[in-house]
């Protein structure tokens, strides 16, 4: 065999290896629902851990405001929900990697972006994520064995934000001086839900009339929580998006499952999307409508925000739409170029580590306050979707052998009397 011949054989071999590897992603588990561990994740959170102590979280903070937060924060509730899928004696690791988490965010580096001046200290986005961790962190623990600073400093905090809203004329609370974003009030509300949950109840009352103001100040053109509300009245400034609305259902099943039943099939039917009839994806803007994309969206291809599908992945799993979650985890798989190793695994060779974290967190979600859903929605996305892009990766596979099966063919007999009597010709 010549050096050319060769060299086509292992090119031949690498395509065909990695078009079954991509078939297999697309049909093998890529996420384990709300009670089974997503495979990979450990050694996800394994690659975080080194990434966050080399630095991710700073270079995170390079890309966008919340870039170091989100990525400790993302990386602790990932350990939380991975932990509370463990029996109670088996959540060690899961606390200590969740405290160390938290810790970081209760640090100098984790309240920079923050203003102390707002109501609550620090604003309704730092204070909401910190309490829910924290509230993650004492579920981890057994009840009758929770460290009591714990316990204090989420009676506290939880206190501060049940204050602040009581307080407030509008719903939503200000995460910077002069911005307000519902989904940061979301995630404060459902803390206060999870107190009440894990700790004496003392918190109805302000999530039903924050239910009741959200309720009347839905965006008039979706019918969904909007994206940005003006800070002082809460009024819509701004059309639901596809960022937001993602991280919102994940959260408000927590708050209110009713409500959240009804806003996230509302959200599904406006943002879920097939383009080119590929597989699932998510738009930053509801169908119909357009918008350019932002820090938070990622850059826009046919209108998909990459971050909103990744986070809905997530949001699916809470709401027991597993058919779109696994949908979404299996598009994941194949689009997001993971690189495997038998200690640690990384989506786009690990040049983005916080997308990691957004990954892990979404294929960990689970309801913490309200029972996972008995009635799950119907599927909107197809039974068979995944068909075309297999059978398109099984194609591949197959192109580089035709033209070597086709010199191997078996030579015919030529006509004549050498033939006729099996003779050489």
């Amino acid at each position: 065999m010549t050096t050319t011949r060769r060299l086509g054989t292992v090119c031949a071999l690498l395509v065909s290896v990695l078009a079954l590897v991509g078939a297999s992603r697309l049909v093998l588990p890529a996420t384990g629902g709300v009670d089974g561990e997503p495979p990979g994740v450990r050694r996800q959170l394994t690659f975080l851990r080194a990434a966050l102590a080399d630095g991710a979280g700073e270079r995170a903070q390079e890309l966008f405001p919340e870039g170091y937060f989100f990525a400790h924060a993302l990386y602790g509730l990932t350990w939380v929900e991975s932990g509370l899928r463990r029996p109670a004696g088996e959540r060690a690791e899961a606390l200590r990697e969740a405290r160390w988490a938290l810790d970081r965010l209760d640090s100098p580096a984790g309240r920079a972006p923050f203003s102390p001046d707002l109501t609550p200290a620090y604003g309704v986005f730092y204070l909401g994520w910190t309490n829910w961790l924290r509230g993650g962190v004492l579920a981890l623990q057994p009840a009758d064995r929770r460290d009591p600073a714990d316990l204090r400093r989420f009676a506290d905090d939880s206190a501060a934000l049940g204050a602040a809203f009581a307080a407030a004329p509008t719903p939503y609370l200000a995460a910077y001086p002069g911005q307000a974003w519902p989904v940061d009030s979301t995630v404060a509300v459902a803390s206060l839900r999870l107190h009440d949950t894990l700790l004496p109840p003392r918190f109805g009352g302000t999530v039903g009339r924050w239910l009741d103001g959200v309720r009347q100040r839905l965006d008039p053109t979706t019918g969904l929580m909007p994206h940005r509300v003006d800070p002082v009245t809460g009024e819509p400034a701004e059309v639901a998006r596809g960022t937001s609305q993602s991280m919102i259902h994940r959260f408000l099943v927590d708050v209110d499952p009713g409500f959240a039943r009804e806003q996230y099939l509302r959200f599904r039917d406006r943002f879920v999307v097939s383009p080119l009839r590929l597989g699932p994806a998510v738009r930053e803007y509801p169908v119909g409508t357009s918008g350019a994309g932002d820090v938070d969206s990622g850059p826009l291809l046919l209108g998909v925000s990459l971050s909103a599908t990744v986070v809905t992945l997530g949001a699916a799993q809470a709401h027991g739409d597993d058919r779109l979650a696994r949908g979404l985890a299996n598009y994941g798989e194949l689009a997001g170029l993971p690189l495997d190793t038998p200690w640690t695994k990384r989506y786009a060779f690990g040049a983005m580590p916080i997308g990691d974290a957004f990954l892990a967190w979404a294929k960990t979600a689970r309801p913490w306050v309200a029972a996972a859903p008995a009635d799950p929605p119907a599927p909107n996305v197809p039974l068979l979707w995944r068909l075309p892009l297999v059978t398109v990766l099984l194609v591949v596979a197959l192109l580089p052998w035709v033209p070597r099966l086709a010199r191997y063919r078996p030579r015919r007999p030529t006509s004549g009397p050498a033939a006729a009597v099996g003779l050489p010709s």
